[in-house]
C-alpha cells in the first residue's frame, strides 16, 4: 500500500523535475510513512510513498524488470501474486524481491496491457517503458484504490489523490462549477470529473497508454455483467458456492507481513469477516469499532455481542460532537472534495484507533452493493409493483395533486412528510430520476435546485444535468430491475464509498482491504436471483445463510441500521444557528451559488420542524468547507482551528 504520482513532459527537450515529483509525494506522506522512491528518465518521473506490508525489507519502489527497461510505482495489494509468481518464474522471469509490485512488472513484460486481466486485488499502477518511451497506467475493476490525473498541452500529471496532482508547481486548483448540481443532488460526482477543473478521475477497470507523441489511449478491460442471472437452482447451491468464495477471498486478503485486524461495526457484513478471519487465523483477532457519546446512535453494544461470540480483543473509539466538527475541515484537506456523508469522519476516528495495533484492516465495505442489502433495493421493487397499479388506476392530475399535498401540506409533520416522500404517492413513476435517484440519493433535486440557485449560476451549472451521470450508467444497465439498481450502484455510489473508505484510512497511515469485492465473487454474488437474495425488506439472504454456523442470529438477522450519526440530533441544538451563520456571511454568499432566502428558508423549515434538512445543510456545510479549506488555503489541522472556530458552540 502507498501513494504513487507520476509526470511526463510533451515538449521535445523537455524534463520532469525531480525536485516536483518529490514535492508531490511529499504531499501524500501520511499515504506511506515508511519509504519513499523516486525514479526519472528524461521526460518522465514517477514516484511513491510506501506504507511497508509485504516484504518490508525488500519492496522498496519504485521496481525494475530484469534489464532496467520497465519500472513500476504501485499502490494496492495482488492477492493471487504468489500464484502469479510461480508461473512467471517457469516462464523464465527472475526475482529480486518477494513484493507484489515485482509480480505486475514481470506480467507486464509478458502481456503488455493484458496484465490487468490476471490481477485479483485492488491497484492502481504506472510502468514507464524506457524502450518505447510509453507510460501505462491501470485501476483496479471495482476502483478501490484511486487514480487522479491531469492532462494539459504541456505535461500529464497523475497521483494517488488530487493534492498530488495540485503539488506541481504553477497549477492553481479551480472549482469545476458545473459539477455543482450533481454534487447538489447526490454529494458525490458518478463519472470521470472530479470538483476540480482539469482533474479527472481514470475509472475503475480502465488503463491509460500515453505514447512519446503525448497521444493518451484510455481502454475499459472489465465490465460487470450482472445482466442475467444464473439459472435457478437450489438455495443450498447459493448458500454453498458463496460461502466457498467469501472465505477463499477472505483468506487471501489476510497476506501480510504485518499485523491485520477488522473494523467491526456489529453489523453481518463486518461480522462475517471477522468470523471468518478468527476461523482461518485458529487465534483471536484485534478488532476495533466506533461510536458516539450519544449512546442512542451507538451500536458498540452489537459489535461487543460480536467480539465476545468470536472472542476477538476489542477495541473502541467514542467520537463527541466537539471532535467530530473540529476533525471536518482536517478530512475534508484529506479527501479533497467534500465529503458526502457523515459517517465518514467516524470511518476516520476508528483508522486512527487501529493504527495504535495494527497496519492493515479487513472490512465489510461492498456486500450491500452486490447483495441486495439496503433495505431501498427491496422497497424499491415493491414501489414500482404498486406504483404500476397506482398509475393504472389513479388519474394523472389527481396524482399530480396528491404529490403537492405530500410536498406542501402543513398537516404533515417533517417525519410523516419525509415517509411518506418516498413511496409512489410523492414520486413521479415515469422519472427514474424521481423514483429511485430523488428518492434514496438526493438533497437537492432538480426542482429544488431550481429554488436554490441563483438564477445567473442555474443558467451556468444546468440544474437538468445532475442526473447525468448516474443515468448514463442505469441506461447502460441491462436484466431484471434488481441486476439494474445493483449494476447502477456498483458503478456510482460504491466508488464513492471505497474513496471515503481509501482516504479515510490512509489518513490514519492504515490499508483497508475489502474482501467482499474481489472481482470474482462480485460477478457471482450479482447474479445470484432476486428470490435468493431478498426476503421481505431484507437483503443479503445468501450470505446470512451462509455464516449461520460462525455468528448468533440475533447478529445475523437483526435489523439493519446502518450505521447511524447524531448529526440531526446535533441540528437540534445551538450548531444550527452557527452553520446557518456561516452559510449566510458575505464571503459565503459572494461566491453567486446560493440565493439568500432559499437558505433562510431551509433553516427555517428545519427549526419548525416542517421539513428534516439535515442532510441538505450538510452539503452546504461541506461545500463551504471546502472552498476554504482547499481552494482558499485555510488552516485544516486536526483540531480544525481556525477554520472551525465558527462551529464552536457558543
Amino acid at each position: 500500500m502507498c501513494g504513487i504520482a507520476g509526470i511526463l513532459e510533451f515538449g521535445r527537450d523537455a524534463r520532469a523535475s525531480a525536485a516536483a515529483l518529490r514535492e508531490m509525494c511529499g504531499v501524500i506522506r501520511h499515504r506511506g510513512p515508511d519509504d519513499d522512491g523516486f525514479y526519472t528518465d528524461g521526460a518522465v518521473g514517477i514516484g511513491m510513498r510506501r506504507l511497508s506490508i509485504v516484504d518490508v525489507a525488500g519492496g522498496h519502489q519504485p521496481i525494475s524488470n530484469e534489464d532496467g527497461t520497465l519500472s513500476i510505482v504501485f499502490n494496492g495489494e495482488i492477492y493471487n501474486h504468489l500464484a502469479l509468481r510461480e508461473q512467471l518464474i517457469a516462464r523464465g522471469h527472475s526475482y529480486r524481491t518477494h513484493s507484489d509490485t515485482e509480480t505486475v512488472i514481470h506480467l507486464f513484460e509478458e502481456y503488455g496491457a493484458d496484465c490487468v486481466q490476471h490481477l485479483r486485488g485492488m491497484f492502481a499502477f504506472a510502468i514507464w517503458n524506457r524502450n518505447t518511451r510509453t507510460l501505462f497506467i491501470a485501476r483496479d475493476r471495482l476502483g478501490i484504490k484511486p487514480l487522479y490525473y491531469k492532462w494539459t498541452p504541456e505535461r500529464l500529471l497523475f497521483g494517488s489523490e488530487i493534492k498530488a496532482v495540485l503539488a506541481h508547481g504553477g497549477i492553481r486548483p479551480e472549482f469545476n462549477r458545473a459539477a455543482l448540481p450533481e454534487y447538489l443532488a447526490f454529494g458525490y460526482l458518478s463519472g470521470e470529473e472530479s470538483f476540480y477543473n482539469g482533474i479527472l478521475k481514470l475509472l475503475p477497470g480502465h488503463t491509460m497508454t500515453v505514447g512519446p507523441e503525448g497521444l493518451a489511449e484510455i481502454r475499459q478491460y472489465w465490465e460487470l455483467d450482472a445482466s442475467t442471472p444464473h439459472q435457478s437452482r437450489d438455495e443450498s447451491y447459493y448458500i454453498h458456492s458463496y460461502r466457498e468464495l467469501l472465505e477463499g477471498a477472505v483468506n487471501s486478503h489476510l497476506m501480510s507481513d504485518v499485523p491485520l485486524g477488522v473494523f467491526l461495526s456489529g453489523g453481518v457484513d463486518s461480522s462475517a469477516v471477522a468470523a471468518l478471519m478468527t476461523k482461518l487465523r485458529r487465534e483471536p483477532v484485534e478488532t476495533f469499532s466506533v461510536g458516539y457519546t450519544e449512546q442512542s446512535y451507538s451500536e458498540l453494544p452489537f459489535a461487543r455481542a460480536v467480539s465476545d461470540h468470536i472472542q476477538s480483543r476489542h477495541h473502541e473509539v467514542l467520537v463527541s460532537e466537539p471532535e467530530f466538527f473540529g476533525a471536518l475541515p482536517h478530512l475534508i484537506w484529506h479527501e479533497d472534495e467534500p465529503i458526502a456523508w457523515p459517517s465518514s469522519v467516524s470511518l476516520y476516528f476508528v483508522a486512527k484507533l487501529a493504527r495504535e495495533r495494527v497496519t492493515v484492516v479487513l472490512t465489510g465495505e461492498g456486500a450491500d452493493e452486490t447483495l441486495a442489502g439496503y433495505s431501498r433495493y427491496a422497497f424499491t421493487l415493491k414501489n414500482a409493483a404498486l406504483d404500476r397499479a397506482y398509475r393504472s388506476f389513479v388519474p394523472g392530475s389527481l396524482r399530480r395533486g396528491l404529490r403537492n399535498a405530500v410536498a406542501t401540506s402543513s398537516l404533515l409533520g417533517a417525519s410523516l412528510r419525509r415517509t411518506l416522500e418516498h413511496t409512489f404517492l410523492a414520486k413521479d413513476g415515469n422519472s427514474w430520476a424521481s423514483f429511485y435517484f430523488d428518492n434514496f440519493f438526493s438533497a437537492f433535486g432538480e426542482v429544488e435546485q431550481e429554488g436554490l440557485l441563483t438564477s445567473e449560476f442555474a443558467r451556468e451549472a444546468a440544474p437538468s444535468t445532475a442526473y447525468k451521470n448516474v443515468l448514463d450508467y442505469w441506461e447502460r444497465s441491462s436484466g431484471e430491475l434488481l441486476q439494474r439498481l445493483l449494476y447502477t450502484d456498483i458503478k456510482t455510489y460504491l466508488v464513492e464509498l471505497l474513496m471515503k473508505q481509501d482516504n479515510m484510512s490512509m489518513a490514519a497511515s492504515i490499508e483497508s482491504r475489502v474482501p467482499f469485492l474481489d472481482h470474482v465473487l462480485v460477478e457471482f454474488a450479482t447474479r445470484i436471483p432476486r428470490d435468493m437474495q431478498i426476503h421481505g425488506l431484507a437483503g443479503k439472504r445468501i450470505l446470512k445463510k451462509a455464516v449461520e454456523d460462525l455468528l448468533p442470529r440475533s447478529i445475523l438477522y437483526r435489523p439493519k441500521l446502518g450505521f447511524p450519526t447524531p448529526w440531526s440530533g446535533w441540528l437540534a441544538g445551538p450548531r444550527l444557528e452557527t452553520i446557518r451563520e456561516m452559510l449566510l456571511e458575505p464571503r459565503s454568499l459572494e461566491r453567486g451559488y446560493f440565493r439568500r432566502e432559499a437558505i433562510e428558508t431551509l433553516f427555517r423549515e428545519h427549526r419548525a420542524q416542517h421539513r428534516d434538512n439535515y442532510d441538505r445543510i450538510w452539503r452546504l456545510l461541506n461545500l463551504e468547507l471546502w472552498h476554504r479549506v482547499c481552494l482558499e488555503g485555510e488552516a485544516h489541522d486536526e483540531l480544525g482551528e481556525p477554520a472551525m472556530r465558527m462551529l464552536t458552540t457558543r
